[in-house]
């Protein structure tokens, strides 16, 4: 065996033969020539990757390696890591894009000599395509010489640079990285440079989710929307490349972004150039620090950068010209980002940025949020629902700014607030409604300069009356609620559904149980899940996978709160599993004893992750008998792990009695009557809910008098009836 050659886990394993941890464990245990570590540590050992292979072949446990498996588990494992081995990958798929018949000559003959030539083929490519970003030194007085290239390393006491994203790694680099960019050309063959390039960088980040801060890509559409089209476009801050992959390609288009982060750098290099034809210039180094492109005017910024930083540069830069708009306090690294965003526009240039919101009320950032809207550079904001981007349980801001050309004569600035496109479950926010309701605003503002109010969404505000002691821009407090000319009229029809929901609650409610009637004489014989899964009795899928169609998730939190499928999934080339009437759906996570049997209404639904289908046969089981079973609290504990604080449920070892179809259907009829009696209780629940909310609101904010009348005039009482005069 090669010293060098790709190790893989015990989750990889298992990955590569389909089935779960607990039988790779068990096969080290009961079969004496399973390959032995090479690595890794007593808890979590590594194994070598061909000796792997070769042992599942041996016992049946494996036909083949899929090739994407293959080529991932050889990324993964690679001697110098996993995004040294993403680099040189995207290196060769940019060869193999750009000039593949270049590629077939360097590969053709041994690794040795792939890897000595290989570098000499990446220069004719990178250079070209992605060019050498100039370094910056930045003084201590924060005066910026761009006179020479520079690496990206410290010169002089309080010097920084910033260096070129990417340069052709050596013959002795790439050596060990021979078997993978072989696999990695095949995989091209079959799906394509771009697409095997998404897939290898979409399974590394969500394999080391901590490690990096990421974009959604609905997020990402909405801000190039906001920017509009654009010719030069720069992302200060560019993670993984998603805010410029979103922008709307256009003639004479040139791509700039800069990442503190090397990785990130050049893989968003890459990743970029597969994407588009556009001049890319990418630089790693501190953007505020060490700036890679002082000179650039650009059309737009899109920028997410990185929240809350205390160690920004405000000791270095406090002379530095980008701060017009006044400089920023140490706790203020945002603003520093604005106005970093601002300097590098053309006059008229659009900045997008994503805040987090506290940077429009903190007290300490309230001079320079004033001086941006008394100069008409901050053009809007816009509050984000909730779980738009990480940090997920905050509701961030979109904050829209404009390089004066000219300080207009009476400036509005556009407060908008998109909360009420919240998810309910953990799939995230209504991205078409968020989406149509911004742009439509963000277009009509922008185009007369103000906007008539839209009760509960948008409204432009006059500068003059944001401008107090405070200078808050928080949408929520200028938006005032949405309109409540039929608040009452909407409260008796709450309150109407609400009776006809108790009364049907009240209908559904299980008969008496007779104590003295026992349900069946004995122990019914049982059998489980996964004997029924190898009985053929029923299919068993897991959730996860996006594939390309832009359909519902099912998620598990929809399934736990009885909703409507609300959740995404990133796209993936892996094929989704899309629900079926009659499938039950059961959740892995959390402990509950939960199933729900797939309607006509769910249907089609994507899978989402931590979810388990089984698609029973219905000759041999019915749906509803199964789900039913499956939810005994009894048979979820003894099915249910408890090795960990996430308590984790093994489906194949649910249990449930063997009956014939004609006792199935009794239990199942039963089983779906309390289910409909339970989602009965949902409604009532939530119905109640909204009915005290709105009188709370009503009461509070004047439009409900006291007597359950509505103010002023009292026509209408709550419970519906005309009120006397």
């Amino acid at each position: 065996m090669q010293d060098n050659a790709t190790e893989v886990t015990a989750a990889g394993i298992a990955r590569l033969a389909g089935v779960g941890r607990a039988a790779v464990s068990n096969w080290r245990r009961r079969h004496a020539d399973f390959p032995r570590p090479v690595g890794g540590t007593e808890t979590s050992p590594s194994f070598a990757l061909p000796e792997v292979e070769g042992w599942l072949r041996r016992h049946g446990k494996l036909a083949e390696v899929p090739l994407k498996e293959r080529v991932w588990q050889q990324l993964a494992g690679h001697p110098a890591g996993p995004v040294t081995a993403l680099t040189h990958a995207g290196c060769v798929l940019l060869l193999i894009h750009d000039r593949s018949p270049v590629w077939l000559e360097v590969s053709s003959g041994s690794d040795e000599r792939l890897a000595a030539m290989l570098p000499g083929a990446l220069e004719q490519v990178l250079t070209p395509r992605l060019g050498k970003a100039e370094g910056t030194r930045v003084n201590s007085a924060g005066a910026v010489n761009t006179s020479a290239k520079m690496p990206a390393v410290l010169t002089a006491p309080g010097a920084l640079t910033a260096s070129a994203a990417l340069e052709p790694p050596t013959a002795p680099q790439l050596l060990p990285s021979a078997a993978l960019l072989r696999g990695v050309a095949e995989l091209a063959a079959e799906s394509g440079a771009r697409h095997t390039f998404e897939f290898l960088l979409g399974r590394h980040l969500d394999a080391n989710p901590r490690q990096y801060t990421l974009t959604p890509a609905d997020l990402s559409g909405l801000m190039a929307g906001l920017a509009g089209p654009a010719r030069t476009v720069l992302d200060p801050a560019c993670g993984t490349g998603a805010l410029l992959r979103s922008v709307t390609p256009r003639p004479g288009q040139e791509l700039y972004a800069q990442d503190s982060a090397p990785e990130l750098a050049a893989l968003t290099a890459l990743r970029l150039a597969l994407h588009t034809r556009a001049p890319v210039h990418a630089a790693a180094g501190d953007t505020l620090r060490a700036d890679a492109h002082p000179a650039v005017r650009a059309d737009a910024v899109l920028c997410h950068p990185p929240f809350n930083e205390r160690n920004w540069g405000h000791d270095e830069l406090a002379y530095d010209p980008r701060w017009e708009y006044g400089f920023p306090a140490r706790t203020e690294s945002e603003l520093a980002w604005v106005q970093h965003a601002l300097a590098r526009l053309r006059d008229g240039g659009v900045a997008v940025l994503l805040m987090p919101p506290a940077a429009a009320s903190r007290r300490s950032g309230r001079r320079i949020r004033a001086d941006l809207l008394r100069r008409g550079a901050l053009r809007a904001v816009i509050a984000l629902p909730v779980g738009a981007a990480p940090p997920y349980n905050i509701p961030l801001h979109l904050w829209v700014l404009r390089r004066p050309e000219q300080a207009p004569a009476q400036p509005e600035v556009l407060l908008a607030d998109a909360g009420q496109f919240a998810g309910e479950g953990r799939g995230g926010p209504d991205w078409a409604g968020v989406r149509e309701t911004v742009l439509d605003a963000w277009g009509a503002f922008d185009r007369a300069g103000r906007l008539d109010e839209r009760p509960g969404l948008a409204r432009s505000v006059p500068v003059i009356e944001l401008l107090d002691d405070d200078v808050d821009l928080a949408p929520a407090r200028h938006l005032p609620p949405a309109a409540a000319t039929d608040g009452a009229g909407r409260l008796s029809d709450v309150r109407e559904r609400l009776g006809e929901t108790l009364r049907l609650t009240a209908r559904l409610t299980p008969p008496p149980v007779d104590p003295a009637r026992p349900a069946a004489p004995g122990r019914l014989p049982l059998t489980t899940v996964g004997e029924l899964a190898r009985g053929g009795a029923l299919v068993m899928r897991t959730g996860g996978n996006g594939g390309h169609a832009r359909v519902p998730v099912l998620t598990d939190h929809d399934v736990l709160s009885g909703a409507a499928p609300s959740g995404t999934l990133p796209e993936s080339d892996e094929e989704a599993v899309l629900t079926e009437p009659g499938d039950v759906v059961v959740p892995v996570l959390g402990g509950g004893s939960v199933a729900r049997v797939i309607d006509e209404a769910t249907a089609g639904a994507a899978l989402g992750r931590n979810l388990v289908l089984l698609r029973p046969d219905p000759a041999a089981l019915d749906a509803w008998f199964l789900a039913g079973f499956l939810r005994g609290t009894a048979n979820n504990r003894q099915a249910s792990s408890y090795a960990s604080t996430a308590t984790r449920l093994d489906v194949r070892r649910l249990q449930l009695p063997r009956l014939p179809p004609d006792e199935q259907r009794r239990y199942g009829a039963r089983f779906r009557a309390l289910d409909e009696f339970e989602r009965a209780l949902r409604q009532a629940g939530r119905l109640g809910e909204q009915l005290v909310r709105g009188m709370y609101d009503g009461l509070t904010d004047g439009t409900i008098a006291p007597d359950g009348t509505v103010a002023p005039d009292g026509t209408i009482a709550i419970d519906g009836t005309v009120a006397p005069d």
